[in-house]
């Protein structure tokens, strides 16, 4: 439904045409859902910012363009008519495409967030949503996948992050903890980079938002805590824990002091 996006005012000429990534390369968004007003609405503004714009009203017309046209980001509805927007995420996950995806959902449930994000999403918009809110996602979510390129290619200084038993190579995207290999989803690799380059200070989940998720306010805390508790889940066994609430604040990595249990 039209009503499901809100149109706001028309932002300063100055600031509306900012660019979308740190370079200069046209990023190519993939729109899926299967309003057409939607799909036309967001695809004009996604234009309107500088991006090339395709669009697709099914999960399967999405899959077969996510392979054909290798986009830089996906926005993906989570009702389709066919596959919902969860199965397609699965399975571009499971064909080794880690695309970006923004989720359009309608029920802002922490159990649609959390299945978004543990399929690999890196970011959900609830209906309704404005446009502006919707290009301000699109844009943080392709910057910080430009910075991450350029971490992978080697560009930005010291790759290798190292904390007691943990080992983090940016350039390779690997982690290691005792010496045992740890999968981490890139969210999860980003969040944990930016608390080993941190490490021993208290991070507020505004710090952790902003620099992880490219987010300048704190109303999403719940997904910082969600992907601390994946990454949790994923060091500890391996380990005394090494990430630490500070109740009230947010968090920090420090290393295991002697009387830390196993």
């Amino acid at each position: 439904m039209v009503s499901d996006v809100r149109v706001s005012p028309r932002e300063p000429a100055e600031c509306v045409r900012e660019m979308m990534t740190a370079n200069d390369r046209i990023p190519q968004v993939l729109v899926v859902d299967d309003e057409p007003n939607i799909r036309e609405l967001v695809q004009v503004a996604l234009k309107f910012h500088g991006c090339a714009v395709s669009t697709a009203a099914s999960g399967m017309d999405a899959l077969r363009q996510a392979e054909s046209g290798r986009p830089d980001l996906i926005v993906l509805d989570v009702v389709l008519p066919d596959i919902d927007g969860f199965e397609v995420c699965r399975r571009l996950r499971a064909g080794g495409n880690e695309v970006p995806v923004i989720f359009l959902t309608a029920r802002d449930t922490s159990s649609d967030t959390v299945t978004g994000l543990a399929l690999g999403g890196d970011d959900y918009v609830t209906k309704p949503f404005s446009v502006e809110a919707l290009v301000a996602r699109v844009r943080a979510v392709l910057r910080r996948a430009s910075r991450s390129a350029s971490a992978e290619d080697g560009i930005g200084g010291e790759s290798i992050l190292r904390m007691g038993d943990l080992e983090l190579d940016e350039s390779r995207w690997s982690v290691f903890r005792a010496g045992i290999p740890v999968e981490l989803s890139p969210t999860e690799f980003r969040l944990l980079a930016y608390l080993m380059r941190h490490q021993g200070r208290v991070l507020t989940r505004a710090q952790l938002l902003e620099n992880v998720w490219g987010w300048d306010y704190a109303g999403q805390s719940q997904i910082v805590e969600t992907y601390v508790s994946y990454l949790r889940r994923k060091l500890d066994p391996l380990g005394p824990p090494l990430i630490h609430t500070q109740r009230g604040v947010g968090y920090s990595l420090r290393p295991p002091g002697p009387g830390d249990p196993r």
